[in-house]
């Protein structure tokens, strides 16, 4: 696969209007397997790294994510120099998993769990014995924790101090070990997950959880979405709140208006 092929693969994943480069520099490298010149719009692909097309799309995706992410930067500075403090952020994450979703719908980029059968049987064995059999252990454990602290209560006893020097367990693993116990959740997530859908308001967390079950989407994607779904909801009760206080100030100056023109007729 040549570079204007990969690059006419990532326009069809999604367009741009920054116009950029993809290189292949025909070399090896131990360190990285592409990188992204923002300053230049380039994609460099160490080509002699992958074994096939596949990995290589892989790579090009990652790195064409950097571009997208350079692009909007851009718009939002009126062209100035964006600063990266941090190139692989959620942002950056949740852009690049739902170029591989697009990817795949087009047939460019695949998985291939399928070409390995022993891998398949290992991933189930995973998933269910260890990812969801965590997600319950922890589920048990955030329940004791409960009790603890119940008959730390009872025997008048700092559950901090329980907590910290008795179980020598950071205060905020046990906070969060005990509210995945009461938000009744699907272990099959694993505990992670679990974690991030419990910090969740309450009305989302069963959106979270199908979403992650389903296998549609990752959990950067959904810590994303939600994010965004909760800056939208806050967005219009803002405005829903501008707009109560404004009608309410056109009702006082209006009435007052009255006033002032009843006082001026009666001069």
């Amino acid at each position: 696969m040549n570079q204007d092929r990969i690059k006419e693969i990532l326009m069809d994943i999604e367009a741009t209007q920054l116009d950029f480069s993809v290189t292949l520099t025909g070399k090896e490298s131990k360190k990285v397997n592409g990188l992204y010149k923002p300053d230049t719009y380039e994609i460099l692909l160490h080509n002699k790294n992958f074994e096939t097309d596949n990995q290589l799309i892989y790579t090009a995706i990652h790195e064409y994510t950097h571009h997208l992410l350079n692009e909007i930067k851009l718009e939002e500075s009126g062209g100035l120099k964006p600063s990266y403090n941090r190139v692989h952020t959620n942002e950056f994450w949740t852009k690049f998993h739902g170029l591989l979703n697009v990817a795949e719908e087009k047939g460019y980029y695949f998985i291939g769990l399928e070409n390995s059968p022993e891998l398949a049987q290992l991933t189930e064995e995973i998933r269910k014995n260890y990812l969801e059999g965590n997600g319950r252990l922890m589920q048990e454990f955030g329940q004791l924790l409960a009790k603890a602290h119940k008959l730390c209560q009872e025997s008048n006893i700092r559950y901090e101090d329980y907590i910290d020097r008795v179980l020598k367990l950071p205060r905020a693993t046990a906070k969060s070990i005990t509210k995945v116990s009461v938000s009744n959740l699907n272990p099959a997530m694993g505990f992670e997950n679990m974690k991030m859908v419990a910090s969740l308001p309450k009305d989302k967390q069963q959106e979270a959880e199908k979403e992650i079950l389903s296998g549609a989407s990752s959990p950067d994607s959904v810590r994303s979405m939600m994010k965004r779904k909760t800056q939208e909801i806050d967005a219009r009760t803002k405005l829903e709140k501008e707009k109560k206080r404004l009608e309410k100030t056109i009702q006082q100056l209006t009435s007052r208006l009255e006033l002032v023109e009843e006082s001026l007729a009666n001069l």
